[in-house]
């Protein structure tokens, strides 16, 4: 059983290691993902930043990080999302998603923005949010990198009705 919870500073190592053991992250991508993980944990109601956890038979299996876009109206970004690799294909980053996505609405978001990288290695990634019903809405070649482009994903929670 897994359950959804926000995030605590006790479960702060266990959120590191599973992004320290995600390939697709690069180091330099962990060191910014603390970042956020240590802003949110710091002041958890004025950070711009959200993180719930994902627990599963007492042990944190995954977590996602999501928040409001600055100088937006009612858009929100989710930064980041892992799920430990043992455990990959058992819902929880289903879970995470659909537990964020609850918490954007209560937010009164409207609309959810994604960035990921088109490489190979995110192949999996890309199928994971299409599946959970994100829509392409942009690709900007050789943005990370020669031959990386980012890959902008997009889900509307409401539309916006003409006043």
């Amino acid at each position: 059983m897994t359950a959804i919870r926000p995030m605590t500073a006790k479960d702060k190592l266990a959120v590191m290691q599973i992004l320290r053991h995600t390939p697709e992250f690069r180091p330099e991508e962990v060191v910014i993902a603390e970042e956020l993980v240590d802003s949110y944990l710091n002041d958890p109601s004025g950070s711009g930043y959200f993180i719930l956890v994902a627990e599963t038979d007492g042990t944190v299996s995954g977590y996602v990080c999501y928040g409001p876009t600055p100088l937006t109206q009612d858009t929100w970004d989710i930064y980041w999302i892992a799920v430990a690799r043992h455990v990959q294909g058992q819902g929880i980053g289903r879970a995470l998603v659909t537990a964020a996505e609850t918490e954007i609405k209560r937010g009164k978001g409207r609309l959810i923005i994604i960035q990921t990288s088109s490489t190979p290695e995110y192949e999996k990634t890309r199928r994971f949010y299409r599946a959970s019903g994100y829509e392409v809405a942009a690709q900007v070649a050789d943005y990370y990198a020669p031959g990386d482009d980012l890959v902008i994903f997009q889900k509307q929670l409401r539309r916006q009705t003409a006043a």
